[in-house]
């Protein structure tokens, strides 16, 4: 069970060292089998990282550029993210594709570029509303799922996640239902499956889309769901705290 908050363009400094203090605090003395991601911004990483080293907390970057280094101005490599500890990546995310245009084509480099450095993507897909309506839902998913991840070894599934995100549910506070989260994650497994021949038990898939507090006992009781991918529920110490407590509750159950 992986539980990532994405700040995604959000904090400054001071406020990123509240938050990750208080949820510091709320772990504290605790015994967590869930794996526990904060994906700051670029500018709160040295600040994060500090903070959380020998802790049970993991660092995650919200993007990275699969290029090492170079005349790529406003971007960030991989090495330099290392160089903080970063362990995962998100990439591919709907917000990166509606808004700067990235492809299944540029997301399939990135993801190669950070599987040869030994760090987790994790690769999110999804579909629009206008998508799901037409029937198209499983369409988009399984092509975005081909593309992104072309090219990929049996062995590199071992550090791959996936997080299933329907862009109709990210920041709209509409959460997928039960049944179509279990329907997707199902399907997706199925055809990560049929890619790379490997055990539904060995493909890490989360669910994103306002997942809360209130949600995720739902959600994460799923069984083919792994994880969840939260965005704004993360930046409030208690909510991300309350939903950790909810994954370790289910993970015993």
């Amino acid at each position: 069970m992986i539980i990532a908050g994405n700040w995604k363009m959000n904090t400054l400094p001071n406020e990123a060292e509240e938050l990750v203090r208080n949820i510091l605090q709320g772990l504290q003395d605790k015994k967590f089998d869930s794996e526990i991601v904060v994906c700051p911004p670029f500018t709160n990483l040295h600040t994060v990282s500090a903070l959380i080293t020998g802790s049970k907390i993991k660092l995650g970057a919200q993007n990275c550029y699969y290029e090492p280094k170079g005349a790529f101005t406003g971007e960030i490599s991989i090495p330099m993210l290392k160089y903080f500890d970063v362990e995962y990546i998100i990439i591919g995310h709907s917000e990166r594709r509606t808004y700067f245009g990235e492809t299944d084509e540029i997301i399939n480099r990135k993801a190669r570029a950070i599987l040869e450095k030994n760090l987790k993507p994790i690769i999110c897909i999804g579909e629009t509303l206008s998508e799901r309506q037409q029937g198209k839902t499983f369409e988009i998913l399984f092509n975005q799922l081909e593309k992104c991840l072309c090219d990929l070894k049996v062995d590199d599934s071992k550090n791959l996640v996936i997080a299933y995100e329907p862009v109709w549910a990210i920041g709209t506070g509409v959460s997928a239902t039960k049944e179509q989260i279990e329907e997707a994650h199902n399907k997706i497994k199925n055809h990560i499956q049929s890619m790379f021949g490997i055990a539904h038990d060995d493909i890490v898939l989360q669910y994103g889309g306002s997942v809360t507090s209130d949600n995720s006992e739902e959600i994460l009781s799923i069984e083919s769901v792994n994880g969840a991918l939260i965005g704004g529920a993360s930046l409030k110490s208690d909510v991300f705290l309350k939903i950790i407590e909810i994954a370790e509750k289910t993970i015993k159950n």
